[in-house]
């Protein structure tokens, strides 16, 4: 029998390195948590797996490493792993649903009129600033129309 230890076994194994995720265009964030947790690439392991996790990387994402035959099967596989999750998980969201539809209708039926008040308020402020604005804009307009005529007739830039 030949019996190695995990760490035997991780030297042995195919890894996922900083190169190979930069050729497929990961994230910087994710490479650079990548490169932190390990920093000579990560085995593929379970072991892996759950530092990946741990660390709180995207492990998931691994799925873009896999082509032909070795993706259909996890395709096929994650597929049903989909299936029972929303089994297991959908009665759970349906309740999710029920709870927050009301609130959500209670907070609409208050944020409405405020929002009106809101665009009231800032409309009649749009108009005071303007006239409060506009000779000040005029004056501007005619100096630095002014400045730019005798700056272009001046030039050699035309």
């Amino acid at each position: 029998m030949n019996f190695q230890t995990e760490r035997e076994q991780d030297r042995q194994a195919k890894r996922i390195t900083v190169e190979m995720l930069k050729q497929h265009d990961v994230c910087k964030p994710q490479l650079r948590k990548f490169r932190k947790v390990f920093p000579a690439g990560a085995p593929v392991s379970v072991r892996s797996l759950a530092k990946a996790q741990k660390a709180g990387l995207d492990v998931l994402w691994a799925e873009h490493l896999l082509t032909g035959p070795t993706l259909a099967e996890y395709e096929k596989g994650a597929r049903s792993a989909s299936v029972e999750y929303k089994r297991a998980t959908g009665p759970a969201w349906a309740e999710h649903e029920k709870l927050t539809r009301s609130a959500w209708a209670e907070y609409l039926r208050g944020a409405r009129p405020a929002w009106a008040e809101y665009e009231k308020a800032r409309r009649s402020a749009l108009v005071e600033s303007e006239k409060a604005t506009r000779s000040a804009s005029v004056e501007y307009l005619r100096a630095t129309g002014s400045a730019l005529v005798a700056a272009l007739a001046a030039g050699k830039e035309t």
